[in-house]
């Protein structure tokens, strides 16, 4: 912890003090007043004060706001440990080869961008010289969030130290070769590189708060010590925009995660334009960082200010620059030193004065190119600082141009962020600008060359031997050898299979008990990390409070108010719970930390993340991409499933389409699991498949996704049918027959078969009793686990007949000498059941949920959607008419009958 009686630096450092003896008054005055009353009173006269300087028009920063200067003045700055001549020539090489790669691939139309690594250029590779530790020490090593648009500059510094070839930025966007490189950091299409998949912007920050959580949650827990370990996540100044960019600002400053450091590149500029015209960006994520409880580091001029910040005896340039807003300061970067004269200089006596003193040459320094993010030692010292600090995170608000370097054409332009490429003659400027060794004769063709200066050049010695210090090559994804989890004990998979009796159980709860037993066991128990958004009592799982405890670093600090129950509220510094409040987005960020454990940390973690099923796909859907992006491993659970099963909430919290969009992530396994002994088969093969031993041909990089209800229902015992733990994990089995269920039906009855997923087999089963008793119809059904499964297996089938392979799809393979016609129902929309429809040989029909949500009991909204038994019973009635052979007359009765 920093010392808080510490005098720290202050920006007002940055500027010249024309009375220091009246200063020293002031500042005694106030030490007096805090050893005579205390420091409370002293702050109370310092806020009746500032109050008192507003009320009388004096012009002075916001509380949670410092004057537009740098927060560490140039005296303060320690000397770089390095050679600042060597990182130059580097930095000029990687600025070139990122522009080079952009502009070759421009011929494909594949795009790209080059104005951002531009801009930030020196807040990577001052981070890559000197700060950002590899994993070859502990296997952890820092995580970098790299801001997805500057890829290019990553690619070119990979190219210098040889981790990349010429082939491959050749291939920038272009990957369908399979010697290609994706656009942006994508773990999944280049995973010996990239961690974390950060272009969909606001994913980047949200992920960095919560990834670095995790790792104090690992610490604290005892699995790893990862108080080496780092997180930097680089972000654009519109990237903030995003409401995930700021949302857990609050929880990184409550658990003092000073392992974490935003550095956020403020060029001023967003895709279309200004990021804030008519204001300004940096000061307001100033008040946002500190109001949150962050260190906030401004980096923001560059030593040639330092001149002028001396002539402002008034602080007349300091106002200046407070009021001016970014839209301005952009203009300024474009325009003559005449017209900044007259624009920014002229609006004050004593600034006129100021700029008689300065030549045009200065003024276009300090106005076109000198930004505190350009400059290497400010970087540094703004990065020692973030290191140094203890008990917060710290943000680094960098001041940059976008496009610098790239000459007049992209600096600070407003549509630079789709200029995809440079001319000949703009690449020759740009050369002699970064001193670079390229001849004219390089350019072959009109082709950019990329450049290089040899595999043993001084420069490529020095990236290595700094990046060997430092523990390796960085960014870098590792997954290192780690023997396979042993299989939990059998009896707690069989524990269902003998069923509930006359007891009702909820799938949900179901759920909740296998897991209950799974984290008792021995060896793979304390990696279970559970995870709720402040719904564990909806899920039956206070029971698990005292035994887990719920993570908070600092302990349990308070009596809680049920001490004296059985199930109190636990917290505790090495609890396994992680309880995250009301945030859907925030709890899927600690899935996905936890959920590539695995890769970060050398240390599989098995999370599971129950919630509303309402509240997942449809609210995070971004994330669970980012999460099948970054090679994710562990189990969604969408709870009170279903779109008519949550009695009386309505609408909003119906869910009758999570599976639809589930099944647009390839890296998602959907079940819509019916009974208890099916959740635990296919738990067991999900822990199998991902942190077991993965059988041939299986990709074990995947996630589960299981949908359960909170309908308590009897639960049977798993029927002795041959193959059924191969048909849960496969999608489909059948549950039993006509006559199996004991049902009394003719020799020669007609016969449907009835396939239904999670709750609604229960009204197929009850629909399978009344066809049998009341319309002489016998009827099997069929659980079908999972109907994306399914469909992936008969793709997949297809995919091979086009190779010349002949392969039967599963759900043929099942349903093969079925009688009938085929009729499909779950409490999601048809699309759901529908999705298999094309390779099933029968008549096929279906029903489900379709249209809005409402608020009723169950058998009302299952009557309005018309899925219910009797529902059923005539959709089948209908389907044997068709066929000729019920007569049609029978489907009318049955109308009639049921009301229907």
């Amino acid at each position: 912890m920093t010392d808080p009686n510490a005098i720290q630096p202050s920006a007002l450092d940055q500027l010249p003090d024309r009375d220091p003896e009246e200063t020293a008054e002031w500042q005694a005055s106030l030490d007096a007043v805090a050893k005579a009353a205390g420091p409370h009173r002293a702050a109370y006269l310092m806020r009746r004060t500032l109050e008192r300087a507003e009320g009388a028009g004096i012009a002075l920063p916001k509380l949670l706001e410092t004057d537009y200067v740098n927060t560490i003045p140039t005296a303060a700055e320690p000397a770089v440990d390095g050679d600042e001549e060597m990182e130059a020539r580097i930095t000029a090489w990687n600025r070139w080869n990122a522009a080079a790669m952009v502009t070759r691939g421009s011929k494909y139309g594949v795009g790209g961008h080059i104005a951002t690594f531009a801009s930030a250029a020196w807040l990577y590779e001052t981070g890559f010289n000197h700060f950002f530790r590899g994993k070859e020490s502990d296997g952890s090593g820092d995580q970098l969030y790299i801001q997805g648009h500057a890829s290019p500059g990553i690619y070119a510094r990979a190219f210098l130290d040889g981790r990349i070839s010429e082939e491959q930025l050749d291939n920038f966007r272009r990957e369908a070769g399979g010697n290609g490189l994706p656009s942006y950091p994508h773990p999944r299409r280049l995973p010996w590189l990239w961690e974390f998949p950060t272009v969909s912007m606001g994913l980047g920050p949200l992920s960095a708060i919560y990834q670095a959580r995790f790792n104090r949650y690992l610490t604290n827990r005892g699995i790893k010590d990862t108080s080496g370990s780092h997180v930097w996540a680089f972000l654009g100044d519109g990237e903030m925009d995003e409401p995930e960019s700021t949302a857990a600002l609050a929880l990184a400053a409550r658990e003092e995660l000073d392992n974490l450091t935003f550095v956020i590149n403020c060029n001023l500029q967003r895709l279309d334009g200004p990021v804030r015209a008519n204001f300004k960006i940096v000061q307001e994520l100033e008040a946002q960082f500190r109001g949150a409880g962050w260190n906030v580091i401004k980096t923001l001029w560059g030593t040639a200010w330092d001149e002028l910040f001396q002539l402002d005896t008034t602080g007349a340039l300091v106002r200046r620059l407070r009021e001016v807003p970014d839209a301005q300061i952009q203009t300024y970067q474009t325009r003559s030193a005449d017209y900044i004269r007259e624009d920014f200089f002229g609006k004050d006596p004593a600034l006129v004065e100021m700029a008689k003193l300065l030549s045009d040459d200065k003024i276009l320094e300090c106005f076109h190119v000198s930004r505190g993010g350009h400059e290497p030692r400010k970087v540094y010292a703004a990065y020692k600082a973030a290191l140094a600090h203890k008990g917060a995170p710290t943000v680094i608000l960098a001041q940059t141009v976008k496009g610098h370097t790239l000459g007049e054409g992209f600096a600070s332009k407003n549509a630079n962020h789709q200029m995809k490429k440079l001319t000949v003659d703009e690449f020759k400027a740009m050369r002699d600008r970064l001193c670079l060794p390229i001849k004219d004769s390089d350019f072959v063709d009109g082709v950019v060359p990329y450049g290089h200066p040899g595999a043993g050049s001084p420069e490529v010695r020095y990236l290595q031997e700094r990046r060997a210090a430092l523990g390796g090559p960085a960014p870098a994804r590792r997954v290192h050898p780690v023997a396979p989890l042993p299989a939990p004990a059998e009896k707690a998979f069989t524990a269902f299979d003998k069923g509930s009796g006359s007891q009702k159980v909820a799938t949900t709860m179901a759920f909740v008990r296998l897991v209950k037993d799974l984290v008792r066991d021995k060896e793979t128990g304390k990696r279970w990390v559970p995870i709720v958004p402040d719904e564990a009592r909806t899920f039956g799982m206070e029971s698990l409070f005292p035994s887990l405890g719920i993570y908070s670093p600092k302990g349990q600090t308070y009596e809680p108010v049920d001490r004296d129950q059985l199930m109190y509220y636990k917290e505790a510094k090495n609890g396994q719970i992680l309880n995250e409040g009301i945030t859907e987005a925030g709890s899927m960020a600690d899935f996905i930390a936890a959920a590539t454990s695995y890769a970060t940390h050398g240390e599989p973690m098995i999370p599971f993340y129950i919630f509303y099923s309402m509240f997942g796909w449809q609210r995070t859907a971004d994330q669970m991409w980012q999460l099948g992006d970054q090679l994710g491993r562990g189990f969604l659970v969408g709870a009170t499933a279903g779109r008519t099963t949550l009695t009386g909430e309505g609408l909003q919290h119906a869910d009758g389409h999570s599976p639809v969009i589930a099944a647009t992530n390839p890296a998602a396994l959907t079940y819509d699991p019916a009974f208890a002994y099916e959740v635990a088969a296919i738990v067991k093969d999900g822990l199998r498949r991902m942190y077991g031993e993965t059988a041939p041909g299986e990709d074990p990089d995947v996630f589960y996704y299981l949908t359960v209800y909170n309908e308590p229902l009897p639960q049977p015992a798993k029927p002795a049918v041959p193959g059924i733990d191969e048909g849960i994990v496969k999608g489909l089995y059948r549950f039993n027959t006509a006559e199996s269920a004991g049902l009394s039906v003719p020799a020669n009855a007609p016969r449907i078969q009835l396939l239904g997923s999670g709750t609604a087999i229960h009204w197929a089963l009850d629909a399978q009793r009344k066809l049998a008793e009341e319309w002489g119809v016998a009827a099997d059904v069929w659980s079908a686990t999972s109907w994306s499964e399914l469909r992936r297996d008969a793709m997949e089938a297809d995919e091979a007949l086009l190779r010349g392979e002949e392969r039967v799809p599963f759900v043929r393979r099942a349903l093969a000498g079925a009688e009938g016609p085929v009729l499909a129902v779950s409490d999601y929309m048809r699309q759901v059941p529908d999705q298999i429809a094309q390779w099933v040989e029968q008549d096929w029909s279906s029903l489900g949920a379709d249209g809005f949500g409402l608020s009723d009991t169950r058998e009302a909204a299952r009557r309005h959607f018309g899925v219910d038994a009797e529902s059923i019973v005539v959709a089948s009635l209908a389907q044997l008419a068709r066929r000729g052979e019920i007569k049609a007359t029978s489907l009318k009765e049955a109308r009639e009958k049921y009301g229907l």
